[in-house]
């Protein structure tokens, strides 16, 4: 389905944002709405990644409406700068739901790597302040965990090492990095209460850093009553699912929409 763009001006705690909208040009009632956070790090990245990543593909083969905030950067704001423009960008789709042409009862929330990680912090902040209910997360390869884990903690991944990923947690986490005070809101991995987050599915190859926090947050939802699905491919490409010269790009985007078609389809 093509999908036409604009850019909308959304209210923030600290004065606002931009942010690409893309919606349907033709419709036949309430679509999906799908907030969708761009990766790099914390500190890297723009809105309009998402012309490219998944999010542009979920939005034109379900019909979706989608918000693509174009949040404040770790190097400039760090925590909890992004968390509050993302959160800030899920109230907009609410609220203008009828607006936008959005159901509020389908509602997702997704990115991939630090934005996959973004996804996560705002679905769980959206749980606890119980005002918009989120449907759906697709947190890609996400970036979860500010400690180290095996699978970080000697990263070659092409696209993103241990290296880079110790830069880009403690820009984003200053002063808190390495700490025991990193809220979950931060680095969802802290979480300790898994009930009531939304349904979720994800993907990782098994040679990149992020493997093991996204296996952990998987079975923590799961073991929480939360359904929540994953596929792990072999390979140590980051953000392989946009490189679709690799060997599991295709078979990723196929076993993505058909995990999302019961939410967004």
């Amino acid at each position: 389905m093509k999908l036409k763009s604009s850019i909308r001006r959304i209210g923030t705690p600290a004065g606002g944002i931009r942010a690409i909208l893309m919606r349907p040009e033709h419709t036949d009632g309430p679509v999906p709405g799908m907030v969708w956070i761009h990766g790099g790090g914390y500190v890297t990245g723009i809105a309009a990644m998402a012309y490219y990543t998944m999010g542009h593909v979920l939005a034109e083969h379900f019909g979706c409406v989608l918000i693509a905030p174009e949040y404040r950067l770790a190097i400039r704001a760090p925590y909890p700068a992004a968390l509050e423009d993302c959160y800030a960008s899920l109230e907009y789709m609410y609220r203008h739901a009828e607006e936008l042409g959005v159901d509020r009862n389908r509602i997702v929330v997704g990115g991939e790597s630090a934005g996959g990680g973004l996804a996560a912090a705002v679905c769980i902040y959206a749980r606890d302040r119980g005002e918009i209910p989120v449907s759906f997360q697709l947190p890609l390869y996400p970036m979860l965990d500010s400690n180290d884990t095996d699978s970080s903690r000697h990263s070659h991944s092409h696209g993103w090492g241990t290296r880079r990923n110790h830069w880009g947690w403690h820009t984003y986490l200053r002063e808190m990095y390495g700490t025991d005070e990193v809220p979950p809101y931060a680095s969802p991995s802290r979480e300790v209460n898994y009930a009531g987050l939304p349904p979720c599915y994800t993907y990782v190859e098994d040679g990149e850093p992020f493997l093991d926090e996204t296996v952990t947050y998987v079975k923590n939802l799961q073991d929480a009553g939360v359904e929540a699905h994953m596929d792990i491919f072999h390979g140590n490409i980051h953000g392989f699912d946009v490189m679709t010269w690799t060997k599991n790009a295709k078979a990723a985007k196929q076993k993505l929409l058909a995990a999302a078609e019961k939410y967004m389809g």
